[in-house]
Order: C-alpha cells, then structure tokens, then sequence
C-alpha cells in the first residue's frame, strides 16, 4: 500500500514538472532564473533580519508584507515567462521565452547586487563585468 508521504512527494512532482512544462522546459536560463530568484530572496531577507537595511520597509527590518510582496512580484514574474512561453509556441519560435528569461535574470542579478552591496561586501569584478554585458544582451 502506498504511504501518504510517497503520494504527496508524488503529487509535487508531477506538479513541478507540469509548470516546468509550462514556462517552456526546465532549461538552463529557466534554471538560473530560479536560482537567482532564491538568492535574491534570500539575501533580502538577510539585509533586512540582520542589517536591517532593508529599503522595502520603513524600519529598514524585516517584515511579512514586504516579503509577501516580494514573493507575489516573483509570481508575476514567472507568469510574464509563461505568456512569453505561449507566444513563442504560437508564433513557432523561441525568442519571446528567452529574451524574457535573460531580462528577469538581469533583474534579479541587478537586485543581488543591490542586496550585497547593502551587507558591504565588496563584488568582484569579474562579476560586475558580466553583469554589464548582460545588461547589454537584454
């Protein structure tokens, strides 16, 4: 008999694979930008739970309605990638899908940055660099 645990794992899975499918397939850019999302997440988080220098809210602290907005632009970010998904489908090309993707990564990149920047630490370069040229493909 299958246990209730294994239907849920079950059940998010296929789920997950339904919205990859989706947003167009988990490739790499639809990979980095969920990857980028989480790091920008959580890195907002920190700035405003241990720096407190958060400019999304008043005390500069963390708080559940700047993070609960945070996670509903993310939301609308992803369904920005899907229309773009279906775009792309309907016009038998996949350019809309990319060229959106590397405009959200862009963003969360640019974001990160930010978010670093307020905890002092200093970027590499080389990073900085790639994010320029990034600014420039999108």
């Amino acid at each position: 008999m299958i246990d209730i645990k294994t239907m849920a794992l079950t059940g998010i899975a296929l789920s997950g694979a339904f919205i990859t499918d989706l947003l167009g397939g988990w490739d790499t850019g639809l990979q980095s930008l969920f990857i980028f999302m989480a790091i920008d997440y959580t890195t907002g988080l920190i700035v405003a739970g241990v720096f407190k220098k958060s400019q999304k809210s008043k005390r500069g602290a963390l708080e559940s309605y700047a993070a609960w907005k945070g996670l509903l632009r993310k939301g609308m970010s992803l369904a920005v990638v899907l229309i773009a998904c279906r775009l792309d489908l309907l016009l038998q090309t996949t350019i809309i899908r990319d060229a959106t993707v590397i405009a959200y990564v862009v963003n969360e990149l640019l974001s990160i940055t930010e978010n670093i920047g307020l905890m002092g630490v200093p970027l590499p370069k080389i990073i900085t660099n790639a994010i320029e040229a990034l600014k420039e493909r999108e």
